[in-house]
């Protein structure tokens, strides 16, 4: 009577003889069978990959998210809070990267070397637009200051409240810093690239809030975040 194969050893014969028939190995295959679908990088360099269900599936992308707005305006404060912020408390860190560029409708202009601008809700949209900035800038980590930003948007004064949002927020972070950004060149050189940033646009914004999705604005894109941030989010994630 013929000994009794062992069923992994048989599955282990059927795949070099899918693979490599008549005992020829994948050019660049420099492991023994049994390791073949030891990782995703051996199984492509035996030519094995449909043939290893357990491999884990690649990583995908985030969805990229630009938000081009202003510290003012009802309708980006509103997308601010209702939906982009409550959309990235919902998903894991991997799904979305979020970029904000607070400047929207503002103009600037070189006055003597130095750059002034203009903005569409008078000086104190261009302080809260600054503010941001210079948050953002002293914080570096995205999910340190978006809480902060949150805060100050959805509160009473974007000008007013940094100091009790950094307290609930972000308290490890230095308001004189910040401070010193707003009312220094740096502040300055942050709303020139933010100007910059947004006068980049293709196409061009025509309002605000202003929402480019992995690097394109369309109507219909900007429609269905508006409606529906989460559900857009999760049909482009892949």
């Amino acid at each position: 009577m013929a000994p009794t194969v062992p069923l992994p050893a048989l599955a282990l014969v059927a795949l070099v003889a899918l693979v490599a028939p008549g005992l020829g190995v994948a050019s660049g295959c420099d492991r023994p069978a049994h390791l073949w679908c030891s990782s995703p990088d051996v199984a492509v360099a035996c030519q094995v990959e449909s043939h290893c269900p357990n491999l884990p599936s690649p990583a995908a992308a985030p969805v990229e998210l630009s938000l081009y707005y202003e510290s003012l305006c009802p309708a980006c404060r509103q997308f601010l809070v209702l939906k982009l912020f409550p959309t990235w408390l919902l998903l894991p860190s991997e799904m979305l990267n979020i970029s904000l560029v607070p400047y929207g409708n503002a103009q600037e202009r070189n006055v003597s070397g130095k750059w002034d601008f203009q903005c569409q809700h008078g000086p104190e949209e261009c302080l809260g637009n600054m503010i941001e900035a210079c948050l953002m800038h002293e914080a570096k980590n995205f999910s340190t200051y978006f809480p902060v930003i949150f805060c100050l948007e959805s509160g009473s004064s974007v000008t007013k409240n940094l100091e009790a949002c950094l307290q609930i927020y972000a308290p490890e972070l230095d308001r004189g810093r910040i401070a010193a950004c707003v009312q220094g060149d740096t502040g300055m050189a942050l709303m020139h690239q933010n100007a910059q940033l947004t006068e980049a646009l293709d196409p061009p914004h025509q309002f605000v809030p202003w929402i480019v999705i992995n690097g394109k604005h369309t109507d219909e894109l900007q429609a269905q975040a508006e409606a529906s941030l989460l559900g857009l989010v999760c049909r482009l994630y892949q």
